[in-house]
């Protein structure tokens, strides 16, 4: 790269101008970054992942060994596939994904971990939109098996139910379109969403609409590149286990 920034791909896509940019962060010892900004706005950062992490993490915990199928909502840099994929238990991640250009960075292995969710077997890209997936349980999340139902849904692509990249996101996050996503789970799965707000308990309750139960998890860090600690929320719910006969 240049001598502390390189413009690695650019798009103009939906949400507008997509950006992947690799530099050296000079307060931070020139460690390297990779960063992602969508309409001039920042969206992510490689030093900036244990929330994403944790998504993982909190969300896949409730299912203990039977975390197998999980469908992973926005690949972003690619942390959140990654950690669900560090679970033992699991043995397959659909990251669904509406930008072909994202997909392509992992596929032509531009980000860190482009190259090992590219070639991890249990890993597959599938270009589509998430939210109008959700809103079609009889299609589904995987295109090649119409109406499957997973374990876990991990979803990280708006920056909170408030705060959209695009308003045709907004009925998801009404009781409704939350119980139109329960219908893509199997009995007792879990549902885990990334929001880079506080807890909001109206949005939980709202979540318990639709959920046999619903938690917000705060997710505190240390920030790097701002220098200052930092508060991000993992909802995560379950849909009602089938009755044991």
């Amino acid at each position: 790269m240049g001598l502390n920034f390189e413009e690695l791909d650019f798009a103009q896509t939906p949400y507008g101008e997509l950006i992947l940019r690799r530099r050296r962060a000079l307060s931070l010892e020139g460690a390297e970054v990779y960063e992602v900004k969508i309409n001039g706005e920042f969206l992510m950062s490689s030093l900036v992942n244990a929330s994403e992490l944790a998504l993982a993490d909190l969300g896949l915990a409730p299912l203990g060994d039977r975390a197998r199928h999980v469908v992973v909502g926005g690949l972003g840099l690619g942390y959140t596939a990654v950690a669900a994929l560090a679970h033992a238990s699991v043995t397959e991640v659909v990251v669904v994904e509406a930008l072909a250009e994202v997909i392509g960075w992992h596929e032509r292995a531009l980000v860190p971990a482009g190259a090992e969710l590219r070639d991890d077997p249990r890993c597959r890209f599938q270009h589509a939109d998430f939210f109008a997936r959700a809103r079609e349980p009889d299609l589904g999340f995987d295109g090649t098996s119409p109406g499957r139902r997973f374990d876990a849904v991990l979803l990280d692509i708006d920056h909170s139910p408030a705060g959209l990249l695009h308003g045709s996101h907004a009925d998801f996050y009404e009781p409704a379109g939350l119980a139109l996503l329960s219908e893509h789970l199997h009995p007792g799965g879990v549902f885990a969403l990334w929001s880079s707000e506080p807890p909001d308990d109206a949005f939980t309750a709202r979540l318990g609409k639709s959920f046999a139960s619903a938690d917000a998890h705060a997710v505190e860090f240390f920030n790097p590149l701002l220098d200052r600690d930092d508060l991000n929320t993992v909802y995560v719910c379950r849909t009602k286990a089938a009755r044991a006969d």
